[in-house]
């Protein structure tokens, strides 16, 4: 019995800081918990092993740092909508296969880069850029599963990075990952809605964490998804008034 509970305290890591011991019980106590909350966020934990060593229990402290940026983050939700847009223009998608088969298989990759719109088509804001890993072909629907990892470049307003699934026959959600300039600390997820498969997608962003709101000519009045949409002529040119600053092409 002495030699199973002194191998149990050899686990316990070397960090752990231990107090004087207590005095000797008669019987096997319970483990016990507790936490106190302290006026800097440090919290306590008390362990107590169940064995007896050499007639005396031990226990150990344990603490730790709570982040206070993290609490106090916004919860306030940004609702800001776009598009992406590919006018095969910019030598993308690229389609690597390396699962080495003639079909689509698990581990082919997908680097891309396509253009982003206002939700009212009428400013060239930037671009995508990113890459998806395909999990899993799904034939009997014509489509696939991807995991991707990308990020929306806006030029001076910054950018927001996403990863999550993108399936290509239905709407997803991905995680918003992070954010900087006027996205810094951003959290939450984004819809994506595939319009034509890889060309058009709808995106509706519900942006958390921010600082502010979000400039007010970010937040227009959005064109009705449809496989129809177009930007307009002058975006499309990056003609002057219909680009954000600075755009990211």
């Amino acid at each position: 019995m002495a030699s199973a509970a002194s191998a149990s305290l050899q686990s316990i890591p070397s960090y752990l800081k231990q107090l004087p011991t207590t005095g000797v019980s008669t019987g096997a106590a319970p483990n016990s918990i507790s936490f106190k909350k302290s006026i800097n966020h440090v919290y306590s934990r008390k362990l107590t092993t169940t064995g007896d060593v050499s007639g005396s229990r031990k226990a150990f402290s344990v603490k730790s740092q709570s982040n206070a940026s993290e609490s106090s983050r916004s919860t306030k939700v940004h609702e800001l909508c776009v598009y992406e847009i590919n006018e095969r223009d910019r030598g993308s998608p690229m389609y690597l296969r390396l699962g080495q088969k003639p079909t689509n298989s698990l581990g082919d990759l997908v680097p891309f880069t396509n253009k982003v719109y206002s939700a009212d088509l009428q400013t060239r804001l930037g671009i995508t850029a990113g890459i998806c890993i395909l999990i899993k072909n799904m034939p009997e629907v014509k489509g696939d599963r991807y995991e991707a990892i990308y990020s929306f470049h806006l030029g001076d307003y910054g950018q927001i990075s996403v990863q999550g699934a993108y399936v290509t026959t239905e709407e997803t959600y991905l995680s918003i990952t992070g954010g900087t300039g006027v996205f810094a600390g951003a959290y939450g997820q984004v819809k994506l809605q595939q319009l034509v498969f890889p060309f058009k997608l709808f995106y509706t962003f519900y942006l958390q964490g921010l600082a502010a709101d979000l400039p007010k000519e970010l937040l227009v009045t959005p064109v009705p998804p449809s496989p129809a949409v177009e930007a307009s002529p002058a975006a499309k040119g990056c003609e002057a008034g219909a680009t954000s600053p600075n755009y990211t092409d």
